[in-house]
Formats: C-alpha cells, structure tokens, sequence
C-alpha cells in the first residue's frame, strides 16, 4: 500500500508542494508528515490536500483552517 498527497492551491488546481514528500506506507505515516510540514506548505503556495491510498481518495484537507486554529 502506498499513501501520497497531492497539494492543491485554493482553486484546487495541482501545485508543486514547498517541501518534497515521500512515499508513505501507512496513513498515520502519511498524516504525522503533514502535521509536521503544513505551514511551509501553506507558505508556498498550497492551500488544501488530498490524501490517496492507492490511487483512492481517501480524503481533502484545508491547510488554511488549520492555520486559523
């Protein structure tokens, strides 16, 4: 199992993410990753993301909200 992000800008077209990721094998992998990173992400130029198990969309996340909270 393989779990990727894609990094979206608010318009929910594709952006290149400010910090690279990797591969994960598991999503609490995936998710520590992301709570790590977020704010650079959001700093360049990602403002939602979307969490994939094997091509699946799992779920879409604001990097936005969490910065207001």
């Amino acid at each position: 199992m393989a779990w990727i992000w894609r990094f979206e800008a608010a318009d929910g077209t594709e952006t290149a993410p400010a910090v690279e990721p990797e591969e994960f094998t598991t999503q609490g992998d995936a998710e520590s990753w992301i709570g790590e990173v977020w704010k650079e992400l959001l700093e360049g130029g990602a403002a939602q993301v979307r969490l994939f198990e094997d091509g699946t969309e799992i779920y879409k996340m604001s990097l936005s909200a969490a910065a207001e909270a």
